[in-house]
């Protein structure tokens, strides 16, 4: 890698991004590819499309998109893209909060970051340009500068849809030209109120500089300020403007201000107070955000939330939330149920440590991940189906007496499978706990499972029943490492077991063809093994 030479690359990648003409130039642009002013939700899914989709082994979309971070609920991310899908075709339920709910430690704040960081990255690419009127607080897209009268023949005639109004502060910005020091004035060419003359800037979402992406996070509802979703009078500058409901004197620089056109991410909605709720209702509805001694702000954002299942719950019994009920896309994300998979989300976890010189053994994260998955399955009615046939059918492996189609069956009998278990974050502690011990330059499986054994004493929310059941558990996926052992050191035993077994295929050949064909027709086909 020359550093140099990338340090050179970015400053171009840069250059780029600092784009800036008039929106009769930007309106060009707009009308070779419409795509430019797609709408946040559609914005969001070609981010995701433009990544790749395949067939699962499943039967689900795989979404290339989440590859490398989120394992093992296909079924999950398939209902999440629906949505996104759905609503970049404008269809109602893109006026709806997207609510994930599942297990700690499940991957509901990492899907949320991928969109996040994918939202960032995308706005950067060429097909995922933003442009923006200068000097908005809230990003404003440059089309809501065409007046309503005007927009159905441009619908026709260009194939550009415009939603939206534009925010106060531009609306302002445009009614008053003759104002001293006009932002939208240049250096020896004052604006003069034409449409056609505001400056347009090309932007790049960033959570960090608050472009596009913004995220709330509930604290003490006593001294939480609604400011912090929606901004607030700027006090320094009333005594210029002289009211309170100019525009100028306002900071629009909530939360779902500065995430205009992009995401904005609500943690714990449901541990939020009320009054922080009716602004979503709004919101979310009819796309516009209520503030004091103003109209209705228009704001076009994707809600994003996530919480637990006992708070959704106690959400759903409260009869004062009806309204807010049916405002929400639900997508439940579990915890994963697939041995192979959870192995990958181990891999991640460490591959990010710093843990270089400590071998872990083969077969140990595995083992782990037999446990872990063990824990969340739940108990079938078929007969002879053991929870762990059951981890293994899940796993794609071959069961004697059952086929991949009982696997359907199996989902469709356990309705909260996977809400329930021991999470990734708990294994990779107490996987971490036996990789810094002193003196440890190797670490089994059986060092793994005597860790998980040691750690259940330390964790808060298992009681002594869950606590016996889980060490049934841990001696289940003893067995299992047993099992596996023994496979690997009986094939070790094998003399030349390679060669053993393309011998045996040869021989098999031959017999298929000393059935099926004349020996004077063909010469022998295991030569060819």
């Amino acid at each position: 890698m020359d550093l140099m030479e990338r340090l050179g690359v970015y400053r171009a990648e840069q250059q780029q991004l600092e784009w800036e003409g008039t929106f009769a130039e930007y309106f060009d642009k707009v009308s070779e590819t419409p795509m430019i002013a797609q709408l946040s939700h559609a914005r969001i899914y070609s981010m995701i499309a433009q990544q790749g989709l395949e067939e699962s082994e499943s039967g689900h979309t795989h979404y290339k998109f989440f590859d490398d971070e989120i394992f093992g609920i296909d079924r999950s991310l398939e209902q999440i893209v629906e949505y996104f899908r759905s609503s970049a075709q404008r269809l109602e339920v893109r006026k709806r909060i997207l609510l994930l709910m599942g297990p700690v430690g499940g991957g509901k704040s990492t899907i949320v970051t991928m969109l996040k960081r994918g939202l960032e990255r995308y706005s950067r690419s060429d097909t995922g340009a933003v442009y923006a009127i200068r000097g908005c607080p809230m990003h404003e897209e440059p089309l809501h500068l065409v007046p309503e009268s005007m927009r159905d023949e441009i619908t026709r005639e260009f194939g550009v849809y415009v939603e939206g109004e534009l925010c106060p502060w531009c609306r302002y910005q445009l009614e008053h030209p003759e104002q001293e020091h006009h932002p939208w004035s240049e250096p020896g060419k004052p604006f003069t109120g034409r449409q056609e003359d505001v400056p347009i800037v090309r932007v790049a979402f960033s959570e960090k500089h608050r472009v596009g992406i913004g995220t709330f996070t509930p604290s003490d509802p006593k001294s939480q300020d609604i400011s912090e979703l929606v901004g607030g009078i700027d006090l320094s500058t009333i005594g210029e403007v002289g009211t309170e409901s100019d525009p100028r004197g306002y900071r629009f620089d909530g939360e779902l201000n500065i995430a205009n056109r992009g995401l904005v991410e609500f943690i714990e909605m449901l541990k939020t107070d009320e009054r922080f709720l009716y602004v979503l209702l709004t919101l979310s509805q009819e796309q516009n955000i209520k503030t004091g001694r103003f109209s209705m702000i228009y704001a076009d954002e994707v809600v994003v939330s996530h919480t637990n299942e006992h708070e959704y719950t106690s959400f759903v019994g409260n009869k004062k939330s009806e309204a807010l009920q049916d405002r929400i896309i639900l997508v439940k994300v579990p915890y994963n149920l697939r041995v192979a998979d959870e192995v990958k989300i181990y891999q991640k976890l460490l591959k990010q440590s710093a843990i270089r010189d400590v071998h872990i053994a083969p077969g140990t994260l595995e083992t782990a991940a037999a446990f872990a998955v063990l824990s969340r399955l739940e108990q079938s009615k078929k007969s002879g189906m053991s929870l762990t046939k059951k981890m293994k059918l899940y796993d794609g492996q071959a069961v004697e007496g059952f086929t991949p189609k009982d696997v359907r069956e199996l989902q469709d009998e356990a309705v909260r499978e996977g809400m329930d278990g021991i999470s990734p974050r708990y294994v990779i502690n107490r996987l971490s706990n036996a990789l810094v011990r002193d003196g440890v330059t190797c670490v089994n499986a059986i060092d793994a499972l005597r860790s998980l054994r040691d750690g259940l004493e330390q964790h808060t929310s298992i009681d002594r029943d869950q606590h016996e059941h889980l060490l049934n558990l841990i001696a289940e996926a003893r067995r299992e490492y047993d099992e596996m052992a023994k496979r690997e050191v009986q094939k070790a035993f094998v003399y030349s077991f390679e060669e053993s077994a393309r011998t045996l295929l040869n021989n098999y050949l031959d017999n298929v063809e000393a059935f099926c064909t004349p020996k004077e027709k063909l010469p022998s086909i295991s030569k060819k093994v």
